[in-house]
């Protein structure tokens, strides 16, 4: 399955919004990542976003998962950007 890396750049009050909606984003990627579709996900230390790494269908299907989570919906994200990736390393057994 194509993988894709969604960054999502921090709203200027999403300090204050973050946690009254992680519970909703976290219960969102949870079954993407029991299902093995969210290998990696978390925030930026320097507070400037996050960084979700997505296994999806298509880059369609990419969209509507990360249009779906609450940080996107609520505003968390001011600017999202979905690219498609290929991993290279490490080489797969």
């Amino acid at each position: 399955m194509p993988l894709f890396v969604m960054i999502g750049h921090d709203a200027p009050d999403s300090k204050e919004k973050r946690p009254r909606h992680r519970p909703d984003h976290l219960a969102h990627l949870e079954p993407l990542a029991a299902d093995g579709r969210v290998p990696l996900a978390g925030p930026f230390t320097d507070g400037s976003g996050s960084l979700i790494v997505l296994e999806a269908d298509s880059l369609a299907d990419a969209w509507a998962i990360v249009s779906r989570d609450p940080f996107v919906v609520n505003g968390i994200y001011n600017r999202v950007e979905l690219k498609p990736f290929l991993k290279v390393f490490p080489t797969s057994q």
